[in-house]
C-alpha cells in the first residue's frame, strides 16, 4: 500500500488539506443535502446519508453544519443538483475520473474541459477510462486498530473482499453494494472507522517517475479539486518515493 502513504504524505506536505478545508466542508455538506433529499432525512434509515455524515464527521465538519445541510434538504429552496461523471486523460496518459454535483451542467462541463485542455490533458466520453477502475467501497482504519492479521480476519468475517495494510493504516474494500453493511459489521469488532465511502479504485496504477510529469499531473488534479462543482477526483497513478519527496 505504498501508494496510500505517498499520496497522504504529498497532501500533508503541501498543506493541501488546510488550504481546501473550507471547500471540503462545502462539498461534504452538498453530498449530505443531496443524500437526504433523495432518501430519508434520518441517517439510520438512509445508507447513503449515513455514510455522508460519517465522512463529514471524520473530516471534522461541525455538527451544526451537518444538521443544517440535512435541514436544507427538506426545505423548498434546496438546489436541484445533478450528479455527473467526467472521464479523460491527464498529462502522460494518466486516466482521470471527475465526479461532480452541479446545478448548471453547461458551466461545469465547460470548466472541466478547460482544466483538462489547459493542463495538458484531454477530456473524453463517459466510459472512456472508467473500465480501468473498479467501483468499490473503501473503509479506512488507522494502524492502531490492530495488526494486519487481526484486521484481515475481522474484515473477511464482516464480508469484505480485500484488505491492504501498511504502517499508516488499513484499507478494507467491499463491493459497492455492501459498503454500509460491512462498515456497520466492522464497527462492532474494530470500533468506528476513520472513513467509509465509495471510490473508483485503479486496477493497475501507472508509476510516475518523472518530476515534470508529476508536477503537471498534480496541477491538473489540484485545479479540478478547487472547482466548487467537483466532488471527487480519482486518477490511476502512483508516485515513486523520489518524485514524491521532490514534490514536497
Amino acid at each position: 500500500m505504498a501508494g496510500h502513504s505517498k499520496w497522504a504524505n504529498i497532501q500533508h506536505r503541501k498543506g493541501k488539506q488546510d488550504k481546501l478545508r473550507s471547500k471540503l466542508f462545502s462539498k461534504l455538506a452538498k453530498e449530505i443535502t443531496v443524500a437526504a433529499k433523495m432518501g430519508d432525512p434520518d441517517p439510520d434509515k438512509n445508507p447513503r446519508l449515513r455514510l455522508a455524515v460519517k465522512e463529514a464527521k471524520s473530516s471534522s465538519v461541525p455538527k451544526d453544519v451537518i444538521d443544517r445541510a440535512i435541514k436544507k434538504s427538506q426545505g423548498g429552496d434546496a438546489e436541484n443538483y445533478e450528479e455527473i461523471r467526467y472521464e479523460g486523460y491527464g498529462p502522460n496518459g494518466i486516466a482521470i475520473i471527475v465526479e461532480a454535483m452541479t446545478d448548471n451542467r453547461n458551466r461545469t462541463a465547460s470548466n472541466v474541459r478547460s482544466y483538462f485542455t489547459k493542463h495538458g490533458g484531454d477530456l473524453g466520453q463517459t466510459g472512456s477510462v472508467s473500465f480501468m477502475f473498479d467501483r468499490v467501497g473503501e473503509i479506512m482504519y488507522p494502524a492502531s486498530a490492530g495488526d494486519a492479521d487481526t484486521v484481515m480476519m475481522a474484515a473477511l468475517e464482516a464480508g469484505a473482499s480485500d484488505v491492504e495494510s501498511d504502517d499508516e493504516g488499513h484499507w478494507i474494500y467491499t463491493s459497492d453494494t455492501d459498503l454500509a453493511e460491512v462498515s456497520a459489521a466492522l464497527e462492532a469488532t474494530l470500533g468506528e472507522s476513520e472513513s467509509a465511502k465509495l471510490i473508483w479504485k485503479p486496477q493497475a496504477p501507472t508509476e510516475v517517475t518523472d518530476l515534470d510529469h508529476a508536477t503537471k499531473l498534480m496541477k491538473l488534479i489540484d485545479t479540478l479539486e478547487e472547482d466548487d462543482d467537483v466532488q471527487n477526483v480519482t486518477a490511476n497513478f502512483d508516485l515513486t518515493e523520489e518524485v514524491a519527496a521532490q514534490l514536497g
